[in-house]
């Protein structure tokens, strides 16, 4: 991880080790990196690849251009995801789609729903009968939460349990590790006394 060294004289600006938001920040350079230079999440953690050849003041430039491009990313999904389904059964087309696109359309449930009486859990599956229920908590939530939540209760209409075989159903979606990461921030919050109501909530997607 950059610790923001830099040549040259003291008014440069160091090196931005969290972002605005206050995420930790992580610079990797790459000997296979030539010329292009990316930004992602990584964990909780903004990651900028750059390559290896870049000088202090150009990792500096780059650094501070890629956090505002993902800062500029948060702010459209925000937006997006207020824009979530709303009803249960536009709330059940939108599954379908995710199961399309992520699942090959192999999960198939019966009813998709939004439900008020799950306190210790993000959403629920029952095999059996195919149906799936999300805790209306996650509505404030940003739309790639939800969307992972709805996948992770459709990949257990697939398989039960959350052995290998489910979480490889997962990699499909991008923002897997992003959302769960999230979510534990989240419950660690509300568990705490640290949400804006101080309600408690775990955060089991079940």
């Amino acid at each position: 991880m950059s610790r923001g060294t830099s040549a040259g004289s003291g008014t440069q600006q160091p090196v931005p080790q969290v972002t605005p938001d206050g995420a930790p920040v992580e610079v990797r350079r790459s000997a296979r990196r030539t010329r292009t230079v990316a930004a992602f999440w990584e964990d909780g953690t903004a990651v900028v690849a750059i390559p290896a050849r870049f000088t202090a003041a150009q990792e500096r430039e780059w650094v501070q251009r890629m956090l505002a491009k993902l800062h500029k990313q948060g702010e459209r999904r925000a937006a997006a995801g207020r824009r979530r389904p709303a009803g249960d059964d536009v709330l059940a087309a939108h599954a379908a789609r995710l199961s399309a696109q992520y699942l090959g359309g192999r999960p198939v449930p019966t009813s998709v729903r939004w439900v008020s009486n799950q306190n210790s859990r993000w959403g629920s599956a029952t095999p059996a009968d195919g149906t799936i229920r999300l805790s209306d908590k996650l509505r404030p939530m940003p739309q790639w939460v939800i969307d992972y939540v709805l996948l992770h209760e459709l990949a257990h209409l697939l398989v039960a349990s959350h052995n290998a075989a489910f979480w490889e159903l997962l990699e499909a979606y991008p923002q897997t590790r992003r959302a769960k990461a999230f979510l534990e921030g989240v419950s660690f919050a509300t568990a705490r006394g640290l949400g804006r109501d101080g309600s408690a909530g775990s955060g089991d997607a079940d």
